[in-house]
């Protein structure tokens, strides 16, 4: 299979035009306590700019570790956009499904204090890395799936669905993964039988509910998924075939594949940012319908 386009051969209209600081920053709030665990989230809203769209932006390391500081997307508050970088709990804290319940919580939160904070959270893009990628893929593709909704946070009455999903190399299908990569599943030091609680090939049921493409349907977001043709951590295969399977239901998805990089990258690739914004622009503009 090769689908989408490979980024040396991308070429986009779009500019990235100079980066405007930020009007405001507040770090550290806190958004819910499941279980007594004290979830927070960092909040960026550019200078200048009445009532910014909202990116949700959920942070990697395996579901067991990693911090909301580390937002991929900051960049995007210079371009006109609000960020906002959330915690989730982590699979020594809890077994899946807390963490999507987490995400959507934070979401949920986002559009409640809307108005305290000055964004607008009507139109929601969320983005991820890695397991981040995975947890922003799953809000994409699980809009009112009540197992995956839960109540973190309360504010029950706002929506948990998103308008866009920005997927880096994220895992999107656990049952292929236990055939490909077994370890990761299977090994009690791997990062997805401590995500599911045990081997996944003994939890098939609940590992396909984790699963982003067990959910896909044709009232789902568009998608932009990055990935790198060398990623030994999250094989190339996954974005590639989730791409597939979004394609023949008619969700629109692009594939971005960068020659020669693995699984994560620290500075911008070409056309990398530039797929981004236009992306966001489209998103952000278009009607539910023409979604």
């Amino acid at each position: 299979m090769k689908p989408a386009l490979v980024i040396s051969l991308l070429s986009l209209a779009t500019s990235l035009s100079p980066a405007a600081p930020e009007s405001f920053k507040k770090e550290g709030i806190e958004f819910a306590t499941p279980d007594g665990v004290s979830l927070l989230l960092d909040l960026h809203l550019p200078e200048s700019v009445e009532n910014p769209p909202l990116i949700m932006w959920i942070h990697g390391g395996g579901w067991k570790g990693g911090t909301r500081k580390n937002c991929k997307l900051r960049w995007a508050v210079g371009h006109g956009y609000a960020v906002a970088s959330i915690e989730y709990r982590l699979s020594d804290e809890a077994i899946f499904p807390a963490q999507i319940h987490d995400c959507k919580g934070a979401l949920r939160w986002l559009r409640a204090n809307a108005g305290k904070y000055g964004y607008n959270a009507e139109r929601v893009v969320v983005g991820g890395s890695s397991a981040g990628g995975h947890l922003a893929a799953l809000m994409g593709t699980s809009g009112d799936v009540e197992a995956l909704e839960g109540k973190t946070g309360g504010n029950l009455d706002q929506s948990s669905r998103v308008q866009g999903v920005i997927d880096y190399y994220g895992p999107t299908d656990f049952v292929h993964r236990v055939k490909t990569q077994p370890s990761k599943g299977e090994d009690p030091k791997g990062s997805v039988y401590r995500l599911f609680g045990g081997k996944n090939s003994d939890r098939i049921d609940q590992i396909k509910l984790g699963s982003p493409v067990t959910h896909i349907s044709q009232d789902d977001p568009p998608f932009l998924i990055l990935h790198g043709e060398e990623d030994k951590t999250v094989y190339l295969d996954q974005s590639e075939l989730f791409h597939a399977a979004c394609e023949q239901k008619g969700i629109p998805s692009q594939l971005l594949i960068f020659p020669d990089k693995g699984h994560g990258w620290k500075t911008p690739q070409e056309g990398e940012r530039e797929a981004i914004l236009a992306s966001l622009k489209r998103w952000f503009t278009s009607s539910s319908s023409e979604e």
